[in-house]
């Protein structure tokens, strides 16, 4: 409350009178907190990929010393990582005993790759947005967009490494049996399903890891990440991927079941997108949209998962759609309702939110 009023105070100076020195000094230690974390950022980046967090997690409590001798690491840039890390309140101290350790909680954080609440990813996605600041300025002053392939690569591990943990939690244990009739068709056999935009692939092979009857097969426009896709499909029979944009991926037998991650507000043209996968759905098909936590309305959306899509949006989605044709530019906080429209506009009359996580809106569609 007392912050409210201060901000409501500050915004009453109209940008004329003098500044109100505790609002001020409110914003300066705001941003201090936050240029620890962007810098920290590059830090859990470094712990991970030359395996600091899981050398700690294996070691348990240790000095810098003792875990130079368990990961094969340089002990005084150790100790500067660590410290950082004990400040970001990654990493847990003991000040008696002068040992660093990881709780359960920081394990499942950054040295489970597999817990759902695996956050690693989202610094390389992070990372691909500094090296990436000169192009997107560059699309500020003229206009035009920045394709998702002309990306730093950070972006498209950070991606996967980011939702994966995500998807393999919630999609065949509650997003696929939250649709209407989805999950039965998928386990009797002979269906077809569609995944639009799937990047590396980390939704397509776990969908057709869980379902060995059905066909999967897995559209994309990058090149580069169908290849990386392939390599780790682990030679699944019933998984193919192919390149093809959204408006035109190959449909002539007809699909029981498509699917866009995280992808939708990232095309040129979403409507002309779902109005293909409506012709291309078999009669009762279903079209399952997963897209990011967002409300309607712009102050909806002033919170912690607000701020980190839209800076992504910033960044990525918006330049992203404006590379291509139409450029509708959904954003990444597009809302339930605008996805609506977007759905009605493309023929799918039968919507609803079928299930939510706190970063996800599951829709389901029907013509």
């Amino acid at each position: 409350m007392k912050e409210t009023e201060n901000q409501n105070q500050s915004q009453q100076n109209n940008g004329g009178g003098e500044p109100n020195q505790e609002v001020l000094m409110e914003l300066v230690h705001r941003m201090l907190g936050d240029m620890g974390a962007a810098v920290s950022g590059s830090l859990v980046v470094l712990g991970d990929r030359i395996g600091i967090y899981r050398a700690l997690a294996k070691a348990g409590p240790s000095t810098e010393v003792e875990l130079a001798a368990a990961s094969g690491l340089d002990a005084r840039y150790l100790r500067e990582w660590l410290s950082n890390q004990a400040a970001s309140g990654y990493v847990s101290y003991d000040p008696s005993s002068g040992r660093f350790h990881l709780s359960p909680e920081q394990v499942a954080v950054f040295a489970d790759p597999d817990s759902p609440v695996s956050m690693i990813g989202g610094y390389y996605a992070l990372a691909s947005t500094y090296h990436d600041e000169p192009m997107i300025a560059a699309a500020f002053q003229s206009g035009d967009g920045v394709a998702w392939q002309d990306h730093h690569d950070c972006l498209f591990c950070g991606t996967e490494k980011f939702f994966r943990p995500g998807y393999a939690a919630n999609l065949t244990a509650s997003w696929i049996p939250s649709l209407d009739g989805v999950r039965e068709k998928l386990e009797s056999g002979g269906a077809r399903v569609a995944d639009v935009g799937c990047g590396y692939g980390a939704s397509t092979i776990i969908m057709a890891q869980a379902f060995p009857d059905t066909e999967f097969v897995g559209f994309d426009i990058h090149a580069a990440s169908l290849e990386h896709a392939r390599s780790h499909a682990d030679g699944l029979p019933n998984l193919r991927f192919e390149e093809a944009t959204a408006k035109e991926f190959p449909s002539a037998d007809g699909f029981d079941l498509v699917t866009i991650f995280d992808a939708l507000h990232d095309m040129g043209d979403p409507v002309g997108a779902c109005a293909h996968i409506r012709e291309s759905l078999r009669p009762g098909g279903t079209l399952m949209l997963v897209e990011p936590m967002a409300g309607d309305a712009l102050e909806e959306n002033l919170n912690p998962v607000g701020r980190l899509y839209y800076g992504f949006s910033t960044m990525v989605c918006t330049p992203g759609s404006r590379s291509q044709e139409v450029g509708a530019a959904l954003g990444a906080q597009a809302g339930e309702a605008r996805l609506r429209a977007v759905a009605e506009e493309a023929g799918l009359s039968q919507f609803r939110r079928a299930a939510e996580t706190p970063f996800n809106l599951i829709l389901e569609a029907r013509a």
